[in-house]
């Protein structure tokens, strides 16, 4: 069975091997055995801190085979962005260029340079085996993030966002680097990349324009990237709307690939969230696939479950869900569907049939 838990220094081979393998590149993975040994130990630190506020804590995520004990996915929670460093996007603006005498008026997209996204939650860091690519498996790693922060509010800000891979062909090539980025950096998009520590160095600022890039002046091939997801990441988006996370006006400073933002009140997985008291399982099978977590002992765990729908029928799970969630009859765990049910017409038109 697969579940999500904290990563520990005990998985530090596993977690190198993902982050040498891993494309793209995971920021919150570091290459350097050393770099990566203490990004797990701030993780472990963050985990056990008492936290009024969110600052450099850290979370990393695992998603465990429990029958072999094979790794097989990470994912992680930076608690807030740019924290030393200001966390640098593209802000996608709307200049009007008007004159009277020639009766012009027109609206300009053009990219500024922001750091406005600096302090913010971020989700960051997903990563899934191939081998499971297109499963549940991508949905629970995604979205056990948000159930973590569903149950530590304060640990976080009020709105989380997450930078999605922008466009890019079959060799890696970012239209839109090609475009901007290569003009000021001279470098390969790869190369970069590494060394953009998450988009957080203070060098973006000192190499980037200061001043906007008006689109229309850009190539085609680099207008018609912005602000889209690359086919491997189609999944990711997917996944996030689902939790509630919109498009906003930031893109990538890189690839210009989305920024997606969500209230965490208007997220699936609390908006949604459901405290139910495990139980036996029943004997009839279950309505409705639940992301399913548990915080016993401070230890945080997330599963996908088959629940009843009704509320009052409890959380009956399995012996082998109970022991991945690491809970006993009567303990409380968080709840929260899996998929949305469609809506109704009368829910579509917000009126009484």
């Amino acid at each position: 069975m697969l579940f999500v838990r904290p990563g520990r220094l005990a998985d530090l081979d596993a977690l190198e091997h993902m982050a040498r393998t891993a494309q793209p590149v995971l920021h919150s993975l570091p290459h350097d055995r050393r770099a990566l040994e203490a990004r797990v130990a701030l993780s472990e630190d963050s985990f056990r801190a008492e936290v009024d506020f969110p600052g450099e804590e850290f979370y990393l995520f695992v998603l465990e085979d429990s029958e072999t004990g094979k790794l097989l996915g990470t994912a992680s929670i930076v608690a807030a962005a740019g924290y030393s460093e200001p966390f640098y996007a593209f802000r996608n603006d709307a200049l009007i260029h008007a004159s009277r005498e020639l009766h012009v008026n027109r609206k300009i997209h053009a990219l500024t340079m922001s750091h406005e996204l600096t302090g913010r939650s971020r989700l960051a860091g997903f990563y899934i085996d191939p081998s499971l690519r297109g499963e549940p498996a991508a949905h629970l790693m995604s979205r056990a993030r948000m159930m973590y922060i569903a149950a530590n509010r304060k640990r976080f800000t009020s709105e989380v966002f997450s930078l999605l891979l922008g466009v890019t062909d079959d060799d890696g090539v970012s239209p839109f680097w090609e475009a901007v980025g290569r003009k000021f950096f001279g470098r390969n998009f790869a190369d970069i990349e590494i060394e953009s520590g998450g988009r957080s160095r203070t060098f973006i600022a000192e190499v980037m324009p200061s001043y906007p890039v008006y689109v229309p002046l850009l190539p085609e091939s680099a207008q018609r990237v912005l602000g889209e997801p690359d086919d491997g990441a189609l999944l990711a988006y997917d996944i996030h709307m689902e939790e509630g996370f919109e498009t906003d006006r930031f893109v990538d400073i890189f690839d210009a690939g989305p920024v997606l933002t969500a209230q965490i009140e208007r997220s699936a997985c609390v908006a949604r969230n459901e405290t139910r008291a495990v139980r036996a399982a029943m004997a009839s099978g279950p309505d409705a696939t639940y992301l399913v977590a548990s915080n016993r002992a401070g230890e945080f765990r997330c599963v996908l479950a088959g629940l009843p729908v009704e509320k009052n029928a409890g959380a009956p799970l399995p012996q082998t869900v109970r022991a991945a969630l690491g809970v006993q009859d009567g303990d409380a765990v968080r709840c929260v569907p899996l998929h949305q049910p469609p809506q109704q017409p009368d829910e579509l038109s917000g009126e009484a049939p």
